[in-house]
């Protein structure tokens, strides 16, 4: 299949409606029926106002970022997307067109199989 691979850049300890911005994140696009989505902790970087941050203790966790990822094909960016900025949510975020499916699908993977005599 087409799509592609959508990366959210979050501070640990951003939040929207009460919630975490990235379990917020994660939740809605489980809501969208999206395949499934990842939320990863940094453990070091910078921004537009470059300043580094570290995590080197216990202590300090949460001030570093957070990434959240989700494969999607065009529709459910597009769902995507359009809730944020329906929400207005400013978000930094990279996309990139990437081909996914599963390898030996069961009966619960409709729609991700590739068509007989194709790539993806």
């Amino acid at each position: 299949m087409q799509g592609s691979f959508l990366r959210f850049y979050v501070h640990a300890k951003q939040t929207h409606r009460g919630v975490l911005l990235w379990e917020w994140l994660l939740d809605q696009g489980n809501q969208l029926g999206l395949r499934g989505g990842s939320a990863f902790r940094t453990i070091g970087g910078f921004g537009r106002r470059h300043t580094i941050h570290e995590e080197r203790f216990f202590e300090l966790a949460g001030n570093s970022d957070v990434e959240v990822e989700f494969v999607v094909t065009t529709e459910e960016e597009e769902r995507l997307l359009d809730l944020l900025r329906g929400e207005n949510i400013r978000i930094f975020y990279t996309r990139i067109p990437t081909t996914f499916g599963i390898i030996n699908p069961d009966d619960k993977d409709t729609g991700t199989a590739p068509e007989a005599g194709s790539d993806c």
